[in-house]
């Protein structure tokens, strides 16, 4: 019996940090994109491992399930791309329920069966107002993000200003506040590399150079006409 209280005794004074909450994280589909599949958990943290994008408009869904009711948990993500990452793109996208009726009445065709985006009564999103950090650092420098999770459009996190990074460190929160519900979270890049969607193009020098000389005449020929005209 003295045994079994001192073994109760040492399971009550381990750290948290030790034990492992019974999250699950599963590569649900990809595209162009390569994960590792090695997710591991501790309170309130997810460590999602690596994953590498490569190709044209390369995309990873993710099945999480078994957050607790209304907690925060940090997520972090170690994310590569050997032809260099300008920006990241993060969507929650919820099991069909109830509330559906708030979405867009379009659903993104990248929306699998059975699960709809995310609108603000669903209780999914990135841990709004909660304080917790929201960073894409790589060699070099860091980026903020910048978030949409108080609309029916979607709960979508966005990284920018990656600089054509190799490799960059995210983290960012992650809340369901009902608990204990599957659902799934989208990552794709943004521009930079051989994917994305930053089709913007840069003038040329050499249109550059025949747009000025062009503007330089036609100012040249108002000038000669308003001189006639006075005189």
């Amino acid at each position: 019996m003295r045994r079994v209280c001192m073994a109760l005794a040492l399971v009550a004074v381990m750290p948290l940090g030790a034990r492992a909450e019974p999250i699950s994280v599963n590569l649900e589909s990809s595209s162009n994109a390569d994960y590792n599949g090695s997710a591991t958990t501790e309170w309130f943290v997810v460590e999602m491992g690596d994953l590498t994008l490569s190709g044209s408009d390369p995309t990873a869904t993710f099945l999480f399930s078994g957050l607790k009711h209304g907690s925060d948990y940090t997520v972090m993500l170690n994310v590569a791309n050997e032809s260099g990452l300008e920006g990241l793109r993060f969507e929650v996208l919820d099991p069909m329920d109830d509330d559906d009726a708030f979405d867009p009445e379009t659903r993104p065709g990248y929306v699998p069966s059975g699960f709809s985006t995310s609108n603000k009564f669903d209780g999914f999103s990135f841990a709004q107002d909660s304080g917790l950090e929201r960073s894409a650092t790589f060699a070099g420098g860091s980026v903020d993000a910048v978030a949409d999770e108080k609309t029916h459009r979607g709960d979508i996190l966005m990284f920018s200003g990656l600089n054509g990074a190799e490799e960059a460190r995210v983290t960012f929160g992650l809340r369901d506040r009902i608990g204990q519900r599957d659902f799934l979270i989208r990552v794709s890049a943004i521009g930079g590399g051989d994917g994305g969607s930053d089709t913007s193009p840069t003038p040329e020098p050499a249109s550059m150079l025949l747009l000025g000389t062009g503007l330089a005449g036609v100012a040249g020929a108002y000038r000669r006409r308003k001189h006639a005209h006075r005189t």
